[in-house]
C-alpha cells in the first residue's frame, strides 16, 4: 500500500523537462524545473510560492517524477527513491565526510520521501554533472535533480515523493538510451502516477 493520500488536484507533479512527459500529463498540475540543483530548488521555491497565492495553502504533496540512470537496476524499471545524495559535494579538504554539506548533518545521506510500497526503493545520487562513469558510491540511482527538490519540501513542510524510471545506465551509452526511452518512460509514469493519486 502507498503512503500517498494527495489527489490529482492537490499534487503538484515535477519534471526537469518538458520532453520527458511527452504530453501524457497536460490533467494534472506539473512544473518543469530545468536542468540541475539550482534551477530545481529555484523554480520549485517559485512554484510553491505561487501555488500557495493561489490556493492559500502549499499543494498536499509534490511528486517529482522523470528519468534516472543506474548500473544495478533494469532498464524500464520506476523505483521509489526515499534517501538522497549530494553526489558532487566534496569538502573533504576541511576534514568533512565527502558528499556531506559543511555546517549541516554530518551524514551524506539525507533521508526524505514518501514510501511507495509498490515500488522498490533507492537511493539517488543527484549533481549537475551527467553520470558517464556507472559507479555507484553509496547511491543506486544517479539524476541531477532529487537531492535539492527533497531538501526545499523538507525545509518547507511539504510532503514529498520521488518516482524515477531507469533510463539508462549512467554510463558513456547514457545519452543514447535516454533519448530512446522517452515515450515509455512517460507511458510507465502516466500509469503509476495515475494509480497512486486519488480522485477527489
Amino acid at each position: 500500500m502507498s503512503e500517498i493520500k494527495a489527489s490529482t488536484e492537490t499534487t503538484l507533479i515535477i519534471f526537469a523537462l518538458e520532453e520527458e512527459s511527452r504530453g501524457l500529463f497536460d490533467k494534472f498540475n506539473v512544473l518543469y524545473t530545468g536542468v540541475g540543483k539550482v534551477n530545481a530548488a529555484y523554480n520549485l521555491m517559485l512554484g510553491l510560492n505561487a501555488w500557495k497565492e493561489k490556493h492559500g495553502a502549499y499543494p498536499e504533496l509534490v511528486l517529482n517524477i522523470g528519468s534516472a540512470g543506474s548500473s544495478l537496476f533494469k532498464h524500464g524499471t520506476i523505483v521509489n527513491c526515499t534517501q538522497f545524495i549530494q553526489r558532487d559535494m566534496d569538502a573533504t579538504a576541511f576534514g568533512h565526510c565527502r558528499f556531506a554539506t559543511p555546517n549541516e548533518d554530518s551524514s551524506p545521506v539525507f533521508s526524505a520521501g514518501l514510501r511507495c510500497e509498490e515500488f522498490t526503493q533507492a537511493v539517488c545520487g543527484s549533481g549537475d554533472s551527467f553520470a558517464t562513469d556507472g559507479t555507484m558510491h553509496g547511491w543506486n540511482t544517479v539524476d541531477m535533480e532529487a537531492y535539492a527538490l527533497a531538501k526545499v519540501c523538507v525545509g518547507q513542510k511539504v510532503p514529498f515523493c520521488c518516482l524515477k524510471y531507469i533510463s539508462d545506465s549512467g554510463d558513456e551509452d547514457a545519452s543514447g538510451h535516454w533519448d530512446k526511452a522517452m515515450l515509455s518512460m512517460a507511458q510507465k509514469l502516466h500509469n503509476a502516477v495515475s494509480n497512486i493519486l486519488k480522485k477527489s
